[in-house]
């Protein structure tokens, strides 16, 4: 009897001990998911961007995209020097994170004081348009980035990202991932706040 129990729990053990990997990577891959849907967890990744002038290169605008009867404004990378706080928003209809965060989007879009940019990414243009007439559009211009140039050019690693530009074309804050309205309020809303307090002190100084 001692010798049957002894056989019949070696397989047991062993079997745990294969299974142990992988329930620790399971529950790691949640706390990971955890923190990408709060928008926590990718925001604090570094950039080697951060204090270099944004890319300035020519963009397309999104191929007959008309909302409320009239023509989007194209996004035009020059006008990131002119003075005036810009939000950089990477995005696309097949991003299902960019759905999640388009509230937040329409909620900075509503806001005074910067700009709020899109730069559609990857992306059929009628299916950007579709899903800017079905959720509302935040962007005061949008721009087309069909081939990727512009991802890579801004160091793009997954959608969406949004990036704060100051009144010189300097990028001065990313956010990886899609933010969460508790990460709008304690942390991209005051960054925000802090870079058009900037560069007013700067336009003020000139």
């Amino acid at each position: 009897m001692t010798e049957q129990t002894e056989v019949e729990d070696k397989p047991r053990r062993s079997i745990w001990l294969t299974l142990l990997p992988v329930l620790l990577f399971g529950a790691l891959a949640l706390v990971f998911l955890k923190g990408l849907t709060d928008g926590d967890t990718f925001r604090k990744l570094p950039s080697v961007l951060i204090g270099k002038p944004a890319p300035l290169l020519d963009l397309k605008p999104v191929e007959g995209l008309v909302l409320d009867g009239k023509p989007v404004p194209t996004f035009k990378p020059s006008e990131l020097t002119n003075g005036q706080v810009t939000v950089v928003n990477f995005w696309a209809s097949w991003c299902v994170p960019c759905r999640q965060e388009h509230p937040q989007l329409i909620t900075l879009g509503k806001m005074p004081g910067f700009k709020l940019v899109g730069i559609n990414y990857k992306n059929d243009p009628a299916d950007a348009a579709q899903f800017l007439r079905q959720l509302g559009s935040p962007f005061a211009a949008i721009a087309s980035d069909v081939n990727g140039r512009a991802g890579i050019e801004w160091g793009v690693v997954g959608l969406p990202e949004t990036y704060i530009v100051d009144g010189k074309g300097i990028i001065r804050y990313k956010f990886i991932g899609p933010i969460s309205e508790k990460a709008l309020q304690t942390g991209f809303l005051p960054k925000l706040r802090e870079i058009m307090a900037d560069t007013a002190k700067t336009n003020a100084s000139q």
